[in-house]
């Protein structure tokens, strides 16, 4: 999954980065609200994490004109203002959440967790597809209760694929999930990933649709 970090402070910043690519996000950070909507015209996200004390253009400035254009992806806002109406401005700005700093890493990752959930409607933490489970809190894959061991770009690649369903993902959309800006992108990444997985979870796990993408084999 790919998000946008908004945020100025090199420090905040830099852990936030750090801790979301340990839970094997894509990220790009910004650092400033012009910045941060230029990355939101030009890219697709699954998930913003805005402050809104910005240089150039507030952080609820960038929320306010992203809804009003249409921009659907969720915001989590992080910040240090913490008084209640400003949290009322943000939430009715369209922001999913809205977090104080400082704040704990686990708690973020948790907020952002329950943000996707709603977002793609979600009940539980954790998606299934035939034998193959995925905790989204833990990390866990598990095929007919067994645990299977994945790197973190095999589990953003399955974790791709089962939020489609059924439907066909591109190679090129894989590829956005996995990797952020100043990423190394290799042709053939995406095959080597899929080969890993289905050896993994089966050779008919997953398919190729010819000249598209990849798609999960349909659930018996």
């Amino acid at each position: 999954m790919r998000m946008l970090l908004v945020e100025d402070d090199p420090m905040i910043g830099e852990s936030i980065e750090e801790a979301l690519r340990s839970e094997a996000y894509a990220v790009d950070w910004v650092r400033d609200g012009l910045n941060a909507e230029l990355a939101l015209g030009n890219q697709d996200y699954d998930l913003v994490l805005l402050d809104l004390g910005l240089p150039k253009k507030s952080g609820l400035d960038v929320l306010q004109r992203y809804r009003r254009q249409g921009g659907a992806v969720p915001v989590l806002i992080i910040t240090a203002r913490d008084a209640k109406a400003s949290r009322i401005e943000g939430l009715d700005a369209g922001a999913d959440d809205y977090l104080i700093k400082p704040f704990d890493v686990d708690e973020l990752m948790a907020r952002i967790r329950a943000v996707l959930r709603r977002h793609r409607g979600y009940n539980q933490s954790s998606i299934s597809h035939g034998g193959v489970m995925m905790n989204l809190a833990t990390h866990e894959v598990t095929l007919n209760d067994a645990i299977v061991h994945l790197s973190a770009r095999e589990f953003s690649v399955l974790r791709a694929l089962l939020d489609a369903g059924s439907n066909v993902v591109p190679k090129s959309q894989l590829e956005d999930r996995i990797y952020g800006w100043g990423d190394e992108i290799e042709s053939n990444a995406i095959d080597v990933y899929i080969h890993h997985l289905r050896r993994k979870l089966g050779a008919d796990f997953i398919k190729n649709v010819r000249g598209v993408g990849y798609k999960l084999m349909a659930a018996e």
